[in-house]
């Protein structure tokens, strides 16, 4: 695992708790501790006022502690395409940075373009602390082969980010899109996020916090998609439609259909289109 300081702005996914098939490394964002004050004060002993009295022994008087003032956001990314990973986000949002991602026009990453998307990753990684966990086809297909249900994957991705966030500040609220049962995200977290408030509700991408992470897993989903495409030396496209299925289809051909779960969600109806024998083509009948 591979920690990094928030202001580097170096892009990639990796973070703590993460894993991925394609050997996906985790990297995470670390703030430095409030620091607490401390106010000597100095009493006086002694009636006579006109003569000089000697401090007595001064006693700290300790402030309590910085208490954060801002909220986790999760959302996920690649659930819905057939090629490609499985990208949870999470942003720890404060108070203070608001005005920066409102300037910045953070929202919903279904309403920006990709181009955008890569431009807005690289800044609130700047920015925010945060958390991105991967989890590869491969990695994918095997959870999914035990759970049998893509809610629980989910859960399991949101329950990471907000534990490795809560590693590095004391939030006390989080948010996420709901998905399933909401106890699925509740019953996946431990022993720090048991503490939290976590609040589920449709259309949680209206929340700021929740549209910044949604930015970053779809910015991290269309990185491991290229990096994909550049293994298997053919352009991989997003969603499942029946241009997927015509791209998995020379992927079997050119690699054979027991790598096919190295780059898709096996689960799909696509792959069930895609293995099945094509109908041929019937040649027109020739002219008499």
């Amino acid at each position: 695992m591979e920690n990094k300081k928030a202001g580097s702005g170096e892009k990639g996914a990796n973070k703590i708790g993460s894993f991925s098939s394609d050997k996906n490394k985790s990297r995470h964002f670390h703030s430095a501790r409030p620091s607490f004050s401390h106010k000597e004060s100095i009493k006086v002993s002694g009636k006579d006022s006109s003569r000089e009295k000697k401090p007595e022994k001064s006693e700290p008087e300790v402030k309590a502690p910085h208490k954060p003032t801002g909220w986790i956001g999760t959302d996920e990314s690649g659930k819905g395409d057939y090629f490609g990973p499985l990208v949870v986000a999470g942003v720890y949002l404060e108070d203070n940075l608001v005005p920066q991602l409102r300037q910045l026009n953070v929202r919903d990453s279904k309403k920006i373009s990709d181009g955008v998307i890569k431009d807005l990753d690289f800044r609130l990684r700047s920015i925010c602390r945060y958390s991105v966990v991967v989890i590869g086809p491969e990695k994918y297909n095997l959870l999914y082969s035990r759970m049998k249900n893509l809610n629980r994957i989910l859960a399991w991705g949101h329950a990471r980010v907000i534990e490795n966030i809560l590693l590095q500040v004391d939030a006390s609220r989080a948010l996420s899109d709901q998905f399933g049962d909401e106890l699925y995200i509740k019953n996946a977290l431990m022993k720090l996020g048991k503490k939290i408030r976590l609040e589920q509700r449709p259309g949680a991408e209206s929340d700021l916090a929740v549209a910044a992470a949604s930015i970053l897993a779809r910015a991290e989903f269309l990185n491991r998609l290229e990096g994909l495409s550049r293994e298997c030396g053919m352009v991989l496209p997003k969603g499942a439609s029946p241009q997927t299925e015509e791209a998995a289809r020379k992927l079997v051909e050119k690699l054979g259909k027991e790598n096919l779960e190295k780059y898709v969600k096996m689960h799909f109806k696509n792959t069930l289109k895609v293995l099945s024998p094509q109908p041929q083509k019937e040649e027109p009948a020739p002219q008499g």
